[in-house]
């Protein structure tokens, strides 16, 4: 059985309860990643912000501050645009029910918790470069579907 511990992504990129929106998308846009879990001190997952919930704020009217010399999203404490109640799952989640869940769900990712700390965090992107691989195992054990030979 293949579980989440065999492809989850452990090098995590994380926000406190008090960051900023800038940060937020900042952090976003140099890992080039679509999720941010919020964390405790004590390494307690807390919240999750989302690229949609980044993006959301900014055409929210919570951005609608007077002085225009400030950027707007470094007032935005993500704490006010996360999601509080996050699905999450632990390592030895099967793999198969963790698609599953996700695509129930309509979720992007499931963060991974080991003893109720943060460990890990799993993507819709994760499952589909699964999907890629169990795609090139299958095509190398067909045959030439038109019938060439090499």
């Amino acid at each position: 059985m293949l579980t989440i511990a065999e492809i989850m992504n452990t090098d995590l990129v994380t926000l406190a309860e008090d960051d900023n929106l800038s940060l937020a998308r900042e952090l976003m846009a140099n890992h080039r990643i679509r999720h941010l879990p919020v964390v405790d001190s004590a390494g307690k997952l807390v919240g999750l912000v989302t690229q949609r919930d980044v993006l959301a704020a900014a055409d929210s009217t919570l951005l609608s501050k007077p002085d225009a010399a400030v950027k707007p999203e470094s007032y935005i404490a993500v704490s006010s645009v996360m999601t509080v109640s996050v699905h999450k799952i632990t390592e030895t989640t099967n793999l198969r029910a963790a698609a599953m869940y996700l695509q129930k769900h309509k979720i992007g990712c499931l963060p991974v918790e080991r003893k109720g700390k943060l460990v890990g965090i799993v993507t819709d992107s994760d499952f589909v470069t699964v999907a890629v691989h169990l795609m090139e195992l299958l095509e190398a054990q067909e045959p030439d579907e038109f019938g060439l030979v090499d």
